[in-house]
């Protein structure tokens, strides 16, 4: 249902539906039977649907880079989904029914990254490397939520990263980070590895597994919905600029509203996503279509990431 937007405070910039959005998008939507789907049905395009059942429609070795951020062991609601805790080997269970299923679609040297939390994290790298390359594990810094008064505030999760095989795509210099040099350095009066400007002395140094320039989505940033797990579009670029190329396929079998799709068309790539709700598939459909005039990524500028905070 469309969300009232009488009371939205004026910096409020996330994105809603409303009637007419939900008229216009649905269309675009697809709803899959039972019979395979082709790489023409599925570029570029929403699924609505359980993904349990459509990945077994998709097409072999379709994939380029495949990022999921599942439900975490969590008892948790999506909007008309809901998950609940299990004890770890029925989790695990649960994650081996779809990771089994991906070797099929993905191509030779895909990539893999799925999202996790502390509890269901040695689950994911269980399940993936029975099928996988395990390469790392990303950590990133989620600075968001109430802390608590006997235990230490959740302000991380986990992405592991995997391969299909040992020959992959690894974009280096498109992920690096532009840093304030804190102690500048030169010889022969001249700056070592780092450039001056008016704004102040910078280096650009190599991604490392600890990502700590992120802004959790909120409801002055342009990309937040109403999705109460959803991703940054900057976590999201790093992925897919590391390790895909422009007009590589990528994959989201858990969409949520779009951040995975919206991320892959501003820089450039194909995308397809499977969504079990049908308010977040029309979400996902929104988002698109403002991303045809609007490919700004929040921290992303001049293909360069900037810290956190940092203004262009």
């Amino acid at each position: 249902m469309p969300k009232d937007q009488t009371n939205r405070a004026p910096r409020n910039r996330s994105v809603f539906l409303d009637d007419s959005d939900i008229t216009r998008l649905q269309k675009r939507i697809i709803n899959p039977g039972q019979s395979p789907l082709s790489i023409s049905d599925i570029t570029n395009r929403t699924i609505h649907g359980d993904t349990f059942t459509i990945l077994d429609l998709l097409p072999d070795a379709s994939v380029d880079l495949l990022i999921a951020d599942p439900p975490y062991n969590l008892t948790k609601t999506f909007k008309s989904n809901s998950f609940k805790a299990s004890q770890m080997d029925i989790y695990l269970q649960w994650l081996d029914s779809w990771i089994e299923k991906l070797p099929r679609i993905l191509k030779p040297n895909a990539t893999i990254y799925i999202c996790g939390d502390w509890r269901s994290s040695p689950a994911i790298f269980y399940s993936l490397q029975k099928y996988f390359i395990i390469q790392n594990r990303i950590t990133w810094e989620r600075e968001k939520g109430r802390g608590s008064k006997s235990n230490w505030k959740n302000a991380h999760e986990d992405i592991w990263f995997a391969t299909v095989d040992k020959e992959y795509t690894f974009n280096v210099d498109a992920v690096k980070l532009r840093r304030k040099v804190i102690a500048p350095y030169k010889v022969d009066g001249q700056p070592k590895d780092w450039t001056e400007s008016e704004s102040g002395n910078f280096r650009l140094t190599h991604p490392s597994n600890m990502f700590t320039d992120l802004s959790v989505p909120f409801w002055s940033m342009p990309e937040n919905t109403e999705h109460p797990t959803q991703k940054p579009e900057k976590l999201i670029a790093k992925l897919i600029l590391a390790s895909s190329n422009p007009g590589d396929m990528v994959f989201d079998p858990f969409l949520g509203s779009g951040t995975t799709s919206v991320t892959a068309r501003k820089l450039d790539r194909n995308f397809f996503g499977i969504e079990a709700d049908k308010t977040f598939c029309l979400l996902a459909e929104k988002r698109l279509e403002l991303a045809n005039s609007n490919k700004t990524i929040q921290g992303y500028h001049n293909n360069q990431f900037w810290e956190r905070n940092a203004k262009p």
